[in-house]
């Protein structure tokens, strides 16, 4: 199986907007090709000779639902904020935020998302810190995440559209830059 930007469904298809389903364990061999190729496509659109060559949009995550499959299955690839030569990576089952700190964070230029095409400003708040339960694929075991800073803020925008909520969903309607002066900036990718 292999996702190129053709298999993402846009914010204009009502079956981004669906609460995707549980996924049995152990995984059968269909719900580890996607989740496979979810991974493969995160990995290779942040390499930008692949991401030509095989029309991919630079993403550091994407969701099962996003592919137009409504199961609870997420991709990451972010850098690791403790060694730029590396990357921290999960493909993760059944993830669920199981705490959250009361502080707020966002990305100071706003949050990005394949299946949205028009440009959204404004601020997309998130918990700062949050620990998620999941069983991840490429460790093969159920584990417990904590993260902080732009880790977080991608688990999260990935785990809402487990939800079928978009990143524009959480910017306010009146006020889209409202400031919360206790909250976290980031201004950019890490």
């Amino acid at each position: 199986m292999k996702i190129t930007v053709d298999s993402i469904i846009s914010d204009h298809d009502p079956l981004i907007r669906t609460k995707s389903e549980p996924v049995s364990l152990p995984l059968s061999s269909e719900d580890r090709e996607l989740l496979e190729a979810m991974l493969t496509y995160v990995r290779d659109s942040q390499d930008d000779e692949k991401a030509e060559a095989e029309n991919l949009q630079p993403a550091v995550g994407i969701a099962a639902i996003q592919v137009g499959v409504p199961k609870n299955m997420i991709a990451i690839v972010v850098p690791d904020p403790n060694n730029e030569e590396e990357n921290i990576e999960f493909a993760l089952v059944n993830p669920k935020i199981i705490s959250e700190s009361v502080q707020n964070s966002y990305l100071e230029h706003g949050e990005g998302c394949l299946s949205v095409k028009e440009e959204h400003q404004g601020y997309s708040y998130r918990h700062a810190r949050i620990k998620v339960r999941a069983y991840d694929l490429l460790r093969d075991e159920s584990i417990v995440i904590s993260a902080s800073g732009f880790l977080a803020i991608c688990l999260q925008h990935e785990i809402d559209h487990l939800s079928g909520i978009l990143y524009y969903d959480r910017i306010h309607k009146n006020d889209p830059f409202l400031s919360d002066p206790e909250a976290e900036v980031y201004d950019k990718l890490p």
